[in-house]
């Protein structure tokens, strides 16, 4: 069955969660959710005093969300969330021209909820994914020996910032960052834009997702941030990126929006159809439904990397 067009209210979009009204309201209507609520604000205010960092502050984030549930430290609450979300990552790409051949890096990979796909879909040595924190790529390690992916030969790279200072220039294929800007001051955001292009191969591009709002631009508890799309477009091009909204990512059941930035102007305009979220595979994960947030092997007529 293909996925039904799935995009957020504009009045959803509008909503400032940083606001003491909505915040009211939200525990008027969801009140077993206060305490939780409140335990992480605590939680996060006491690693806030301990790390003025933004990293080093979200890397103890992690590291606490990790020793309870690494599924859960990278949004997903699920066992099937986690494949759902993995494969509609894996689905999207693979449907924009993602071939074995290709090289790509896979920026916050986290515990490869996303990354076992494109590993086994690569060729051996073309997946590189990089994470802030020492917990969740321990997670990733298993992650691999769970699959049997050990001949794949991934590389899982420890990182404190997105400067990309010690990877090669113009290698890359495709770099994706997902659910990472959602968590991003705009400081960090601005970081990896000035350096993604130097990595970037010919023709590759960048996607990344992100929480959009079109009311004002806000953060709740220095987790998660909302910006306008126009912000982070503008903040492309300022160093040199070609940027675009990618409205076939729209369509599917996804709580983010998602970007695409590239070195050279388009070729040509983006098909309207994107790849639906497809049905159950073999290794047992549920159709992707709206977050709170099989591989298919690739034959000659899969389609050219479309930027």
């Amino acid at each position: 069955m293909p996925t039904k067009r799935t995009r957020t209210p504009r009045l959803k979009l509008a909503v400032n969660r940083s606001r003491l009204g909505h915040k009211i309201a939200y525990a008027l209507t969801h009140p077993r959710r206060v305490i939780p609520h409140l335990r992480r604000s605590g939680r996060d205010a006491w690693l806030r005093l301990r790390h003025r960092d933004h990293v080093a502050y979200y890397r103890a984030v992690m590291a606490s969300d990790a020793a309870r549930d690494p599924r859960a430290a990278v949004g997903s609450r699920t066992k099937d969330r986690w494949l759902a979300l993995g494969k509609m990552q894996f689905d999207y790409l693979r449907g924009h021209g993602l071939s074995p051949e290709h090289r790509m890096l896979d920026i916050g990979c986290g515990n490869l909820r996303g990354g076992w796909r494109f590993i086994r879909h690569l060729d051996a040595g073309n997946y590189y994914g990089i994470d802030i924190s020492p917990d969740i790529l321990i997670s990733a390690k298993q992650t691999l020996v769970d699959y049997g992916l050990q001949e794949k030969l991934p590389h899982l790279t420890l990182t404190k910032d997105l400067t990309l200072d010690f990877l090669p220039s113009g290698h890359f294929d495709v770099v994706h960052a997902h659910s990472v800007f959602s968590h991003s001051p705009i400081e960090v955001i601005d970081e990896c834009l000035a350096h993604v292009g130097r990595v970037l191969a010919p023709g590759g591009f960048f996607d990344f997702t992100f929480d959009r709002t079109e009311g004002t631009e806000h953060q709740v508890l220095r987790e998660d941030f909302y910006y306008r799309t126009e912000t982070l477009i503008s903040l492309a091009e300022r160093h040199g990126l070609r940027a675009r909204f990618m409205e076939d990512w729209e369509r599917l059941p996804h709580g983010q929006s998602k970007i695409r930035v590239s070195l050279a102007p388009e070729s040509e305009p983006e098909p309207e159809s994107g790849p639906g979220s497809g049905s159950e595979g073999p290794d047992g994960g549920e159709t992707a439904g709206q977050e709170d947030g099989q591989e298919e092997k690739n034959s000659p007529d899969s389609p050219p990397l479309r930027r």
